[in-house]
């Protein structure tokens, strides 16, 4: 559940870095032109993304942690995707492989 959460996270805090004015944008990819194309309904994709990260967050925690360990998550997944974004570090395979571990890591220790 919490690999999923910050899948959700991340994913969220992309769509809405796209949607941002003065970032330096690249379009490797076919989504990223349409996020770019279309920022009224990626904002609102974006913030509907974020509130149920952080729904997935209470269902797993109590009100107290989930809250607080789903801003520490977003701080964190946030910066690094504004300092690694532009030096384009973000790639696909990189992502799929780091959540496929830390979601193995997740079931093994659970």
């Amino acid at each position: 559940m919490i690999t999923i959460a910050s899948l959700i996270v991340f994913l969220a805090f992309y769509t809405l870095y796209y949607t941002s004015k003065r970032a330096i944008l690249s379009y490797d990819l076919g989504f990223e032109k349409w996020m770019q194309k279309n920022p009224k309904q990626t904002k609102i994709t974006g913030l509907v993304l974020l509130l149920s990260a952080y729904l997935f967050w209470l269902s797993t925690k109590s009100l107290g942690c989930g809250t607080l360990m789903f801003f520490i998550q977003l701080m964190a997944v946030g910066s690094l995707i504004v300092i690694l974004a532009p030096l384009k570090k973000i790639s696909r395979i990189t992502l799929l492989c780091l959540f496929i571990i830390v979601a193995l890591l997740e079931f093994y220790y659970a």
